[in-house]
């Protein structure tokens, strides 16, 4: 059994397609399909459902794959270990983040290179669902999102921030000048906001509920920079994540007003997965957010703005 074998498994199962799953691999078809029957025959079991097209795994197909997600994270492991013998760590960071908090990654993304300059990061926007499923097939080294998400399981968790909450709003708006806002009141204005799909969304929903209040935003998008994309019309307020200020700051002609509620909003930080073998990358990672001081950043951030200043 080859580990190349395994690995045209581990795509095959991810992209659900041969064709899709040989070009992932940099393989023709032929090659993968081969590979993998000649897996089948060595193990002696039926791994793949095969039809006109892919149908999926056979239960012993589901084993072998989890398996083969072992095996390879154990071959990614001894790999990092030995760079960091020989004097630097290297290797691919695959880091998964909810999209909400992708703004803020920069804060542990840029001092992890500057550490390790011989590794590399690959950041993917993904779901929580997405996120918990990466975790536990060793296709994700680390994750960034909510901490009180209940579906997380058997991973480690390291705190980074708050979400504080604050109304974007333009300069000639009814409530720019005030000292704070109500969400009773936020929710009378022109609202550019993120589906209900999104987490932050269903968070802000509750808080508007609690002033009895409910949002009836004229235009959703699925991500924090479409959301930004309409606020320099000058039309439209917000409601958004102090985060979301490190990258994207307070557009011309818009302030920061802060919202009477909660003074700390959900955990956003780092998970990592309790396994055997830990990512030697991941620990990494965890080494940096000790020391970045993300919280203490991003609430300066938002003292500066809420003082007036520009960055």
């Amino acid at each position: 059994m080859l580990l190349r074998q395994l690995e045209y498994l581990v795509a095959l199962a991810r992209e659900r397609h041969f064709a899709r799953a040989a070009a992932a691999c940099y393989v023709s078809q032929p090659s993968l399909s081969a590979a993998i029957r000649r897996l089948e025959h060595e193990l002696d079991v039926p791994i793949v459902r095969r039809g006109r097209r892919y149908e999926g795994l056979t239960p012993e197909g589901e084993l072998v794959l989890a398996w083969a997600h072992r095996i390879l994270a154990e071959r990614d492991a001894l790999h990092q270990e030995l760079s960091a013998l020989r004097g630097g760590l290297s290797g691919t960071l695959r880091l998964g983040i909810v999209p909400t908090a992708l703004p803020a990654a920069s804060l542990l993304t840029t001092p992890f290179c500057e550490r390790h300059p011989q590794a590399r990061v690959s950041l993917e926007s993904l779901s929580s669902a997405e996120i918990n499923h990466g975790l536990a097939e060793f296709e994700l080294d680390a994750a960034m999102t909510y901490l009180d998400d209940d579906t997380l399981r058997h991973v480690r968790r390291f705190p980074l921030y708050e979400e504080r909450y604050v109304l974007l709003t333009p300069v000639d708006g009814p409530l720019a000048t005030a000292v704070t806002a109500r969400w009773a009141e936020a929710a009378t204005l022109p609202l550019c906001l993120l589906t209900p799909r999104m987490r932050n969304r269903r968070i802000i929903d509750e808080c508007f509920a609690a002033d009895g209040a409910t949002a009836t935003p004229a235009i959703e998008s699925d991500s924090v920079a479409g959301l930004y994309a309409h606020l320099p019309s000058g039309h439209w307020s917000s409601v958004i994540s102090h985060a979301w200020l490190h990258m994207f700051g307070v557009p011309d002609g818009m302030t920061v007003v802060p919202l009477e509620g909660p003074v700390h909003g959900p955990r956003v930080g780092l998970v990592v997965a309790r396994t055997d073998p830990a990512s030697v990358l991941a620990g990494a990672l965890l080494k940096v957010a000790r020391e970045a001081g993300v919280r203490d950043a991003l609430d300066t951030l938002l003292k500066t703005y809420l003082a007036g200043g520009s960055s």
